[in-house]
């Protein structure tokens, strides 16, 4: 394999159309110069300067690999400058993806506080549920992924790190003239004959309803499903069932239905950003990751507005 460094040894003897010249030129002895030009000789398998009492000139090898030096000394420069701008932040990119209510609130300020900071990192971001995210994670396709703690999210996989960012409380969704609406303190068992409306199995959510309920003495009566929160609030609203809504879902609630927490510990679901175990992060990721912590603490100080109960 060609050597580098004699390559631009080489372009500098060429250039300057003298060893002596090309030595003080890079700072050499004459000696060192013809030794490396020699070394690169023997690499090359050929000879690529002709020596004469008039002076040195290329032969065509010699002619060729200084045309292809010039060429790979410009995209190592290149590379060492692209290299420098992701070091400080200046270059790069950084592939996200987040399931849609994080991506409706906790993404947004992260993609935009990020931006503001460094505009020279390139940034894309698409929406899929949290197994999507996984699979597309381990192909490679993404540099990092915000999930929840649904059933798809396996603690256990050793090919994702999982780095915690908030616990999303959840709330009770009922029609504002529902009987409880106004009822002091609500619990779980207070909810035993309404009709649910519940996500997905593969719903976070689903599974913290399911486990409430079971706590409570009673298995959750579904009457629908949707694991979009606007039709979730709509079928609240009509009266039709009540519901299990995360915080984060609940920044535009739906001014027809009333919010009211549930329990004295009410359930939560986990927001996490998840990168692959054992890979790169570089430091665009890791100022993402900063940057997601922080905005989600903020968010973990914000209640929905509740209810007022007499």
């Amino acid at each position: 394999m060609l050597d580098v460094r004699r390559m631009r040894v080489l372009r500098e003897v060429a250039a300057q159309r003298s060893f002596s010249a090309a030595a003080e030129k890079l700072g050499y002895t004459q000696s060192a110069v013809s030794q490396q030009i020699a070394a690169l000789e023997r690499e090359a398998g050929a000879t690529l300067i002709e020596r004469n009492p008039r002076g040195m000139r290329l032969t065509d090898a010699g002619e060729a690999l200084v045309r292809h030096a010039d060429t790979i000394l410009v995209r190592l420069a290149e590379a060492e400058a692209e290299l420098d701008a992701i070091a400080g932040l200046r270059g790069g990119r950084l592939r996200l993806a987040s399931f849609p209510t994080a991506g409706a609130t906790l993404m947004p300020e992260a993609v935009a506080d990020f931006s503001k900071r460094h505009p020279g990192v390139e940034l894309s971001l698409a929406e899929s549920e949290p197994d999507e995210s996984l699979l597309r994670l381990k192909a490679g396709e993404l540099d990092l992924a915000l999930v929840d703690d649904g059933p798809p999210v396996r603690m256990d996989d050793e090919e994702v790190d999982y780095i915690d960012l908030l616990e999303d409380p959840l709330y009770l969704a009922l029609a504002k003239d529902h009987p409880l609406a106004t009822r002091r303190r609500l619990r779980f068992q207070d909810l035993a004959a309404e009709a649910w409306i519940q996500g997905s199995s593969a719903c976070s959510c689903t599974r913290q309803l399911q486990l409430a309920c079971s706590a409570a003495g009673y298995e959750p009566r579904a009457a629908f499903e949707s694991d979009d929160f606007g039709v979730v609030q709509g079928l609240v609203a009509a009266g039709v069932g009540v519901a299990l809504i995360p915080g984060l879902a609940l920044v535009n609630a739906r001014p027809d239905i009333v919010i009211r927490s549930i329990g004295a510990k009410p359930p939560v679901r986990r927001i996490m950003a998840a990168t692959l175990a054992n890979g790169y992060r570089s430091p665009a990721m890791a100022e993402m990751l900063e940057t997601l912590e922080r905005i989600a603490a903020a968010y973990g100080a914000k209640t929905p507005e509740l209810a007022a109960v007499s």
